[in-house]
């Protein structure tokens, strides 16, 4: 794929509207707002933020109105899923296996906190066409394939999407789950990890007295017997966020999980994801809750999505007894509350020299995804706040 040059800033940026006295102005930077699978996120290119991390995140906070539980005044949906931010830029010259970087940012809802510490697949959907809205990488006549970096981790992912004419069309027949309607396909391949499948080294663990997998096949990811929590797996999101006492138990499993999977304490993370599991109902390998962390999702994630469907292949796994594999191909259909999401994964469950199992690795994944353009202009970042003050009361 060509490489292209993008210009710094936008062709026209338009003069703010004057101060008011003694106000500060708002900070207006270029974005493209797009849904990237199951879901929404703000696309910036990493020239148009604050070269300091500490700066950019607290722009950004601006920029999706938190800390807030409404978000009310920014571009923040008010969930984690639609809290989300995408930082893109061309990689590097010497670097001959990636067109892009992308640096994925969790914005807190209601906490002043951005974390790059985890992938994001949904949002990686609209890398690759936001790239070309960019002018980073130049479109072919028909479809364009754009070779992503995943910053957070340093993983590789392929995506391919139309771009009839040279132009990327958002618009087409592909339907996934947990979005209404359908737009055009993107492709999403990735390379065999650089990682361990396995990060403890066992396919089954025992933590908090319960017995999991832990995986990490682009998203670690805790697998979960629904069962062996006392519920069904078929409950509602709403209903499992209302347990407390089910949030106590996975809230230990993931303390407990973070040091043997070699991400240290991670009382203060998004990971790793825990992913309950029970049969499926409706055709698919297996039903799936995942809770990230706290919050549990409408759908799956994509990178989570592809850590489920290889855990479910390592033989001795918890998923063992439960899953329904396909006897042929390499599709794992990934059920959730709102749908599925098919996966296409490949394992190799050798055992190495010394018998040891945790050498497992996945040698492909593959999904299809699909992105739109919402909006493509400047957003207008709430301004920085001056000491509290509390607002004259006008006199009746």
């Amino acid at each position: 794929m060509t490489r292209a040059h993008a210009p710094a800033h936008p062709a026209h940026t338009p003069a703010p509207a004057p101060a008011a006295a003694g106000a500060a102005e708002a900070e207006e930077v270029r974005c493209l707002l797009m849904r990237g699978g199951t879901s929404k996120g703000a696309y910036f290119l990493a020239g148009d933020l604050p070269d300091d991390p500490s700066a950019r995140d607290e722009l950004l906070l601006r920029v999706m109105g938190s800390p807030d539980p409404r978000q009310i005044d920014g571009l923040g949906g008010a969930h984690p899923l639609t809290s989300k931010v995408a930082v893109v830029s061309p990689s590097a010259e010497d670097d001959t296996d990636a067109d892009v970087d992308y640096l994925f940012l969790q914005v807190g809802v209601d906490t002043a906190e951005v974390t790059d510490r985890q992938n994001c697949g949904n949002l990686l959907a609209g890398v690759g066409p936001f790239a070309v809205e960019r002018g980073l990488v130049a479109p072919s006549d028909g479809d364009t394939s754009v070779r992503i970096r995943m910053l957070n981790t340093g993983d590789l992912a392929t995506a391919t999407f139309p771009t009839p004419g040279g132009r990327v069309a958002y618009a087409g027949s592909t339907e996934i789950s947990g979005v209404p309607g359908s737009a055009a396909p993107v492709l999403i391949e990735f390379p065999e990890g650089a990682g361990p499948l396995l990060p403890t080294g066992n396919a089954r663990d025992t933590l908090d007295g319960t017995p999991v997998t832990c995986v990490d096949n682009g998203m670690p990811t805790v697998l979960i017997p629904a069962s062996a929590l006392g519920i069904s797996g078929y409950e509602s999101p709403a209903e499992l966020e209302k347990d407390r006492g089910l949030a106590d138990r996975l809230r230990a499993i993931r303390l407990a999980a973070g040091p043997l999977m070699g991400l240290g304490d991670v009382s203060d993370t998004t990971v790793p994801k825990l992913s309950l599991l029970a049969p499926p109902e409706s055709g698919g390998a297996v039903m799936t809750r995942t809770f990230i962390p706290v919050r549990c999702h409408t759908s799956i994630g994509v990178l989570g999505a592809a850590s489920v469907a290889a855990g479910l292949r390592v033989p001795g796994g918890v998923g063992e007894d439960i899953a329904q594999l396909p006897d042929e191909g390499s599709r794992v259909r990934v059920e959730h509350p709102t749908g599925f999401l098919d996966v296409e994964t490949e394992v190799e469950a050798g055992t190495g020299a010394d018998g040891a199992e945790g050498t497992a690795r996945a040698r492909r994944t593959g999904v299809v995804r699909t992105a739109r353009k919402i909006f493509d202009g400047t957003v207008f970042a709430r301004p920085a706040a001056p000491a509290t003050t509390t607002a004259d009361t006008p006199r009746a």
